[in-house]
């Protein structure tokens, strides 16, 4: 290696375990020593998680433009108890068009021997078999391929790249009427319009919910308008009907919403550039020029579409008459925190239903049922946070449930709620305040729409649609109930150090000019469990001493963390600048003998500094 080549720290990769087995390999298993001589990507998922996603769509054309050196695996790491289930994870897989192997890790043993504390992180292996980065977070694809052209030339000159196929061996198609569908929509003339989202398609279905009446899309991934046939969408999700007939449609990886007429089969795009919000982008605007982030679900309510944005954990609405965007609710902040619009959190709001006097969503990742009044502010009928779920009817106060992805009004107020990970149809009724369950045995319900004295639900992972009677007694129902709460990092109590670690990355330096560059935003549920070292502060290190209360026991430390890099170029004297920010979740056990010291990474470090 010549003097001026990169100089890493090398650190050997520990080996790929688990106990679910490989996926998309052919039943192959493999080891790291299979897979010398390439450079491998290790993306930690887990397929909740919307960050997650947004990485594997980024991965896309990285592992196409190096698919003879770069080896993409994918460890999936589950946070909810179904996402443990290994049929959940080939179903997923298929789902979102994963195009690599995946090792599914239940137990989260690769996990824990690679030191990750979040979804998604990335992992860059050498061909030699040794640890040259770690990225936590989303937006980290550009320096990773930068990387990979530098690892390219010097394992080239030093004869340790094999070049050649991978270990990637496609799954043979399902021949199902759909594939994996999101959101259903009852049409005028009674018939079903389905997002086929596997197979990036509308289906129209004939009112017995099984005849296809037509497709509409290409069935190709991707973003363009035109007649039924040649339009293409990318992953659609929500549907919703406007006032004219058409219908507005949740193009999620597309990051757009869509209109389709219904007369013609023709497709339109709305709103979204086709490219993903980032921090610092336009939040209000004409639709066509502002960028929105995996829009998951639509409403049409009180004369405005309602986007859940599950991309950036808000709510923004789409103005059909001024053809504009904006931001209605929430601060991209993930967690629950009702009050006031502007200061409300989320997290992947991936459900609405519009009734006169409110709008109910299912904010997934906190397994919750909100809505929002006529005022604007923002409402918590059944959850407590992102760590907290299960399978329990009952007082909303004590009633769980588990990454819901759908809610439906129903005709005497109250609302059904697609219970996606329990399996379940369950029935929330603000009258009473009790939470029930309608039905099991559904597979990954993900919405439901009423037909008469009917409820529709969308099974996605059984790709059909089934038909339930109400009232509930005449539905058959299962007992069943249980409650799972994500396993606690164990901290000691008193002080805690918590260090978010930021390197720019290269060619990038640290923007002070107009004061600090950074943001540390610190929270906990309970709000008891910090004494002291809650709130906002600013500076280089990023850096906070918390106090935690012992009597407490143990809590969710929310923190959110933001930093603005610039190019450094002295020559150049308007430098692009970037803005990087993380969300964590991290549930916390105080314990004697826990560690004193909690380490967050905000984008990948040099090796150099990984130990200090």
């Amino acid at each position: 290696m010549s003097d001026s080549a990169p100089r890493r720290v090398r650190v050997r990769a520990p080996e790929l375990i688990g106990k679910g087995g490989w996926l998309n390999t052919g039943e192959k298993q493999y080891s790291l020593a299979d897979l010398r001589g390439r450079i491998v990507i290790l993306d930690f998922w887990t397929f909740c998680c919307i960050n997650c996603l947004h990485v594997l769509d980024e991965l896309r054309e990285l592992e196409e433009k190096h698919r003879d050196t770069v080896v993409v695996i994918g460890v999936h790491s589950p946070k909810f108890v179904h996402e443990a289930e290994h049929g959940a994870v080939v179903d997923a897989v298929e789902r979102y068009g994963v195009g690599h192997p995946v090792l599914d890790d239940p137990e989260l043993a690769t996990w824990k021997q690679y030191a990750v504390r979040a979804w998604p992180t990335l992992v860059v292996i050498d061909p030699e078999g040794y640890v040259v980065a770690q990225h936590a977070g989303e937006g980290h694809v550009h320096a990773i391929e930068r990387l990979v052209t530098e690892l390219e030339a010097e394992h080239e000159a030093k004869g340790t790249l094999r070049r050649g196929d991978g270990p990637y061996v496609a799954p043979e198609p399902e021949p199902t009427v759909l594939r994996f569908p999101g959101k259903a929509l009852v049409l005028p003339s009674g018939n079903f319009l389905v997002s086929d989202t596997t197979r990036h398609q509308l289906v129209e279905l004939a009112a017995d919910g099984e005849s296809v009446v037509r497709r509409i899309g290409s069935g190709r991934r991707g973003f363009g308008d035109g007649s039924a046939d040649a339009a293409s969408f990318n992953e659609p999700q929500g549907l919703a009907l406007l006032p004219d007939g058409s219908v507005v449609v949740a193009d999620t990886v597309n990051h757009a919403l869509r209109r389709l007429d219904l007369a013609t089969g023709a497709v339109t795009t709305l709103a979204g550039t086709g490219r993903q919000w980032m921090q610092a982008d336009a939040i209000s605007g004409p639709a066509r020029d502002v960028n929105l982030s995996s829009p998951w679900d639509v409403a049409h309510w009180n004369g405005k579409v309602w986007i859940a944005m599950a991309g950036v954990h808000q709510l923004w609405t789409y103005d059909p008459e001024e053809g504009i965007v904006s931001v209605a609710a929430g601060t991209t902040n993930e967690g629950l925190v009702d009050g006031p619009a502007q200061e409300a959190w989320f997290a992947q709001p991936s459900g609405l239903a519009a009734t006169p006097e409110r709008l109910w969503l299912a904010d997934s990742e906190t397994s919750a049922l909100r809505w929002v009044g006529l005022d604007g502010t923002i409402h918590t009928a059944v959850g407590t946070g992102l760590f907290d779920f299960g399978h329990r009817d009952g007082a909303a106060e004590q009633a769980l449930f588990q990454h819901p992805l759908g809610v439906t009004a129903l005709p005497d107020g109250s609302v059904a709620v697609s219970d996606t990970y329990n399996h379940a149809l369950r029935r929330f009724d603000p009258a009473t305040g009790e939470v029930s369950t309608l039905a099991t045995d559904l597979r990954e319900p993900s919405d439901a729409v009423l037909v008469g004295e009917d409820i529709v639900v969308v099974e996605s992972a059984r790709h059909r649609l089934t038909r339930l009677r109400l009232p509930e007694e005449a539905v058959k129902v299962a007992s069943v109930a249980h409650r799972t709460q994500r396993a606690a990092t164990e901290v000691a109590p008193g002080e805690l150090r918590l260090d978010v670690v930021f390197q720019a990355p290269a060619g990038q330096k640290l923007d002070t000019r107009y004061g600090p560059s950074t943001r540390l935003l610190v929270s906990s549920t309970p709000p008891e469990l910090l004494l002291d070292g809650e709130g906002e502060g600013a500076g280089t290190d990023l850096s906070r001493t918390l106090r935690l209360d012992p009597a407490v026991g143990e809590g969710v430390l929310h923190v959110s963390a933001m930093a603005a890099s610039c190019d450094d170029d002295p020559e150049n004297a308007y430098p692009a600048c970037h803005v990087h920010q993380q969300d964590w979740g991290v549930p916390v056990r105080l314990v004697e003998g826990g560690a004193d010291r909690l380490p967050l990474v905000l984008a990948g470090m040099d090796p150099d500094q990984r130990d200090q």
